[in-house]
Order: C-alpha cells, then structure tokens, then sequence
C-alpha cells in the first residue's frame, strides 16, 4: 500500500562541507530502509556536528515499480556552460514560513521584476500559484520543484511546449458544491484559456492528504490511499501530458482563521503535504504535476475573515482554489529524461542554467546542485524563513554565491551578471587590486 510521508535523520557534518552533495546521498542510501523512496530533502540546521536532516519518501512501491525511477540524489556534471542565454531559476521553497512567497502567489511580482533581467525564469507552483490567480511572467516556465531539482542535478532536462492535455483529479467531496466548483473551474480555464482536458475524474472514495507540522515547524504531512491515483494514471496513460488534482486536507478547523488572524506568523499548513505529494508523482510517472487544496465544509467556506493580509488575500476571495494550477499546468514544460550527450533541440539542461535565486539559509538539493554545477546562487536575506543555515559557510568557488539584502538588488545582480560584470566593482569604495611578485627561477644572473 503505497503511502507518502516524512523521515528525520541527523547526519555528522563533513569537514569544510566539501563534496556535501555526494556526501548526503551516500549516507541517506546507508540509513534509509529498504523499499523507502526520497522524493524530497532538505537541511533544516547545521550545527557544528550534526547536518538536521527532513526526507519526503514514498513507501509501498514495488520492484517494477522503483527500476525507472531516477534517485533524487542522481548527479551528472554540466560539461559546458551555455552563454548564448541567461537564464535563472528562482525558487521559494514551501512549507518554510518565508515571508516572500509562503503564503499564496505573493512572489508574483518577484517572479515578473526578475523576469525582466532574464531570458527565461524557471520557477515553480510556490511562487506564482494564489487560488485563481496565477502572474507567470510571458517569459515564465512553471516547473514542478522536484523537476527543477533534476534539472540543475544534470539528471534530466525541461523542453518548453505550445500546450499540454491536462487531465484533471478530483475528489468525490460529500458536499457537491465543491466537487462543482473544481468541475467550472476546469470549465472556466477551458473557455477562457483554452485548456485542453481529456477527462475530469472523480475519485472515490478520495485520496487522504493531512498536513503536519515536523518537530522544526516545517508544514509537511501524509499522504494516503493513492492507489486509485495511480490506476487513474494508468488507465488514462498517453491521454495526458500533466495532471491536477483537487483534494481535501485533513487540518484542524481552527487553522482556517488561525492561519488568517496570525497575520504571516503562522506557517501555511497546507503546502507542504501539497509538495510530497506532487514530488512523488513527478518522480514517478515523470509528468508536471500540482495540486489545489479542496474546502472540507460551506461553513469553513462561510466564515467571515473581514480585511485579511495581503499576502493571503487570493486564497481568501477564491473558492475551488484550482484556476491558478490549471493555467500553469497549460503550458508547464515537458520532463525529459535521456539527455545524454546533449545536442536535443529546445531542451534545457544545467548547462542552460545562469544562476539560481533563493531566499537565505536554505539548503536544498538545488542548493547544492549548483553548488558542484558552479551555477552562481544569489541568497535574499529579507525573504526570511525558518531554516537555520550558515550559507556562506558553504565552499563556493570565487564569484560564485552573493548574499543581497532584497530581491530589487538581486535583479541587479542579475543584470551585472548578464552584462559579464563583477557585481563588486558596482560598489564603493572598490578594493585594491591584488597582485604578487612572484621569482622566475629561470632567470639569469
């Protein structure tokens, strides 16, 4: 029985975090029992001994099962580094309480300002997803996290499309009028932009997804009886190219206006169980994949929150929550596996990979993929969370990690980056520059 939840490990730190990457996996693969697949990791603390480690696994896959998924941990070097176009990865990751992009599509406007400084922004649902708001920017790829992950790992590459089949799954609730409000939004999404859905599926009995918080103060969860997921995937296989789903939540009532009166001080419950799940099924079936959480009751639905946070104000006017998944999952790109050897028109690798922006103290496997890929990482220190990481402490290569105060001075480090400009000589007063005297031991007398 296929089940998907959380681990803990504590893992000791590695002299100088060198090799950090191949490090973690090596011991993850030792500790982790057999049949259990990681689909999700992340450094919650680095003490002084001890890496505080959260893994997102799937449990209940069969041998046949496991042979062609890839590891989250599997590693492929870029070989060259493709200049013709900049092009950045931005990334708030979910469940961590960030103050930009933790709550629901408020890193839209971040998405669109670095947008602007780049070709092409590969970003993921977290940033840009708020119920029926969705602002990708024209220039926009919307890429499931666990996806971008193997994208700058090198272990699989993106290829942008003019549209995808997005079959749609939904849970059988026991008030229609929501199983109704997931069906018009489908509806909505066809006739105003033009999606293409093969089937609506109602599932039931429905999945279970309930939220957690981890002893960090993480939002994870569980997730249970996927199976008549997956023999939906099955039974609709080669109809679709991505899938969204709309399911209840299992939380206590009260997070409903707890998480609203607390004003951005209580970390959104619902996105991180939302994660586990779609990382499983992108791994698994190698499909842009996302989901929108579906309201247990009219009475939560009727509450009366008044004026809420801005930040948190698109989940307050919506009431299926699932436009902004549909719209981009429209034109999500597709997942490509066999980039061996490169020269695959359209597709982008690690190679393609300018640099990655991400909010400060996280570490990630994308973290430390472009830190062996030497993609240069810019860390936003306003955008605070509640990990607790020493970034900088990391062995970058020279020029390769800056630290911003914001995301306006990270667009233009973006820009200086572009421009093949040393972000440092931007700034006053400019160092001296080093220079030695070094002896020619040839030299004659």
């Amino acid at each position: 029985m296929l089940r998907i939840y959380e681990e803990h490990l504590e893992i000791p730190v590695t002299q100088g975090h060198h090799g950090l990457l191949f490090y973690l996996a090596e011991t993850v693969r030792h500790h982790l029992p057999r049949g259990l697949l990681p689909v999700r990791f992340t450094i919650i603390e680095t003490t002084a001994s001890t890496y505080k480690c959260e893994l997102g696994v799937i449990a209940g896959l069969v041998d046949k099962q496991l042979e062609h998924i890839c590891s989250i941990f599997d590693f492929a070097p870029r070989v060259t580094d493709n200049t013709s176009h900049f092009n950045a990865v931005l990334l708030v990751p979910t469940g961590i309480g960030c103050e930009i992009g933790g709550h629901a599509g408020d890193a839209n406007p971040v998405a669109r300002t670095l947008a602007s400084v780049c070709d092409t922004l590969i970003t993921h649902p977290n940033v840009v997803n708020g119920s029926d708001l969705n602002d990708l920017p024209e220039n926009g790829l919307y890429v499931e996290g666990s996806v971008i992950t193997r994208l700058l790992l090198g272990s699989s590459g993106i290829q942008p499309v003019r549209s995808n089949r997005v079959l749609t799954i939904i849970d059988e609730h026991p008030d229609h009028v929501f199983t109704d409000a997931a069906i018009n939004s489908v509806s909505a999404a066809r006739s105003s932009y033009g999606l293409r859905c093969p089937a609506v599926v109602r599932l039931d009995p429905p999945m279970y997804l309930k939220s957690e918080y981890a002893p960090s103060g993480r939002a994870v969860g569980i997730v249970e009886r996927v199976q008549g997921l997956v023999a939906v995937l099955e039974e609709y296989k080669g109809q679709y190219d991505a899938v969204a789903i709309s399911t209840q939540i299992d939380v206590p009532s009260n997070y409903h206006v707890d998480y609203y009166t607390a004003r951005g001080k209580m970390i959104n419950p619902w996105g991180g169980v939302e994660a586990l799940l779609t990382h499983s099924l992108s791994s698994m079936y190698d499909i842009p994949t996302a989901h929108a959480p579906m309201l247990e009751s009219q009475d939560i639905a009727n509450i009366d929150l008044g004026p809420v946070d801005p930040r948190m104000a698109a989940e307050d006017i919506s009431t299926a929550f699932f436009m902004c998944v549909l719209k981009g999952l429209q034109r999500s790109p597709r997942i490509v596996r066999d980039i061996r050897g490169g020269n695959r028109p359209g597709v982008l690798t690690a190679s393609d990979v300018s640099c990655l922006i991400i909010p400060d103290n996280c570490i990630g496997l994308p973290t430390l993929a472009a830190l062996e890929q030497n993609i240069p990482v810019i860390a936003v220190r306003e955008n605070k969370n509640i990990m607790r990481n020493d970034l900088s402490a990391l062995p970058w290569a020279a020029g390769q990690f800056y630290s911003v105060d914001n995301y306006l001075e990270a667009a233009g480090v973006m820009s200086a980056l572009k421009q093949g400009v040393d972000p440092a000589t931007l700034r006053r007063p400019l160092a001296n520059t080093h220079h030695v005297k070094r002896v020619n031991p040839d030299r004659q007398e």
